[in-house]
């Protein structure tokens, strides 16, 4: 399974190409837009997530609520597209004065310099129109259809944040998955423990009035994947690798960790690895969960626990940083578009369903899965043999 994704922050929409899902698995537009709607949520968003009212239209691989084993196409309309139309539309302009909005000074902390340095770009619109974090809408769209299928499995996924500015969440290890989603849910700033969460606003809303912006830690909470997942015999089959890879593609990120993860360099190895035991209901399982659901490049059958590093948003509302105009080399104070304090609820949502698609496509290259009823056999089937291994 892979996907594709195309669009600009202020084009017409954004598309998102899913390829290699099994036929006959339930799927409706709802599924998405639920998703999408949560990316837009959270305590120090921009004005960007009030215009906009991101919902998903599929346009192909899904009849009468199945998929049908051909490539999905998903669209998300861009509404502030409108108010772009001239700036970012596709045709050529015959009246250079309505290129309004010509970018030359680059931003520090974002790929406008390396993209124009790249691409050969003058106008760094051309590349920070496509390194937006608007992007990620598209990635959450692919990552509904994998959770989706995942669910179907008997496996959920759930997100939120660990910690926002310095200010860290306490262990909620006593909370069942349910509870967990629905703290995360019905939080602003979507932290389970409530004891920070007007500490974590607070912070936000003390970075958006001096004009600066605060980053955090992230975590995603897998229950179900059974043992086995992944492999251990080539580098590029290791799924923990494929996991990080793909949370430090999102933007903004600068870190991954699983279980006690760089806690793990500080101790012992006898406080480090989990003990495995044995029980005749439930098979192999590890007295602790310190590495997060991981051995070997493979899954325990034990939770998954990843968590991300998230940099504070490089735009500067009321600080810009200093910067070159590319044109005439002098220096400048880096220009601001829109921006968020604090986006690390939104990325919450957005590493859940990186997370997931990953998830969803080791287990489509491990099973037979041309039709999901058989997916779900054989996972079921998996699942007993390796309880009585």
């Amino acid at each position: 399974m892979r996907y594709l994704t195309a669009g600009e922050s202020h084009g017409k929409q954004l598309t998102t190409i899913i390829e290699g899902l099994p036929a006959r698995m339930p799927l409706l537009k709802e599924d998405i837009n639920h998703s999408l709607l949560r990316r837009q949520k959270g305590h120090g968003r921009g004005k960007r997530m009030q215009i906009e009212k991101d919902l998903a239209e599929i346009t192909s691989g899904v009849r009468h609520g199945y998929t049908l084993g051909s490539p999905i196409s998903l669209v998300i309309h861009n509404d502030d597209f409108k108010h772009w139309t001239d700036i970012m539309g596709e045709d050529p302009m015959d009246d250079e004065s309505k290129m309004r909005r010509v970018v030359t000074k680059p931003r520090p902390g974002h790929a406008d310099l390396n993209g124009a340095l790249k691409y050969g770009h003058r106008d760094m619109r051309n590349v920070l129109e496509r390194s937006s974090a608007r992007e990620t809408a598209a990635r959450v769209a692919a990552g509904a259809v994998a959770k989706t299928l995942l669910k179907h499995l008997g496996i959920e996924v759930c997100g939120f944040v660990k910690e926002i500015a310095g200010i860290r969440a306490e262990e909620m290890t006593s909370l069942t998955m349910e509870e967990k989603q629905h703290a995360s849910e019905n939080s602003p700033v979507r932290v389970l423990d409530k004891n920070v969460e007007k500490e974590m606003m607070d912070a936000i809303d003390a970075a958006k009035k001096e004009g600066d912006s605060i980053g955090g830690v992230t975590e995603v909470y897998v229950e179900g994947m059974p043992a086995g997942i992944g492999s251990y015999v080539h580098y590029d089959r290791k799924l923990d690798s494929r996991i990080a890879g793909s949370v430090v593609s999102i933007n903004a990120y600068k870190g991954v960790e699983f279980g006690i993860g760089f806690e793990a360099a500080r101790e012992n190895g006898s406080k480090v690895h989990d003990e495995i035991a044995w029980d005749k209901d439930q098979g192999y399982y590890r007295t602790s969960n310190r590495l997060g659901g991981f051995e070997g490049g493979m899954t325990t059958g034990m939770p998954i626990v990843v968590r991300g590093v998230m940099k504070p948003i490089p735009t500067l509302m009321l600080k810009p940083l200093q910067s070159v105009d590319i044109e005439t080399k002098e220096p400048f104070k880096a220009t601001v578009e829109r921006s968020d304090a604090c986006a690390v609820p939104a990325a919450s949502v957005v590493m859940e369903h990186v997370v997931a698609f990953e998830l969803a496509k080791a287990i489509l290259e491990q099973f037979p899965h041309d039709q999901f009823p058989k997916l779900q056999k054989a996972i079921e089937d998996y699942r007993e043999e390796i309880r009585c291994f």
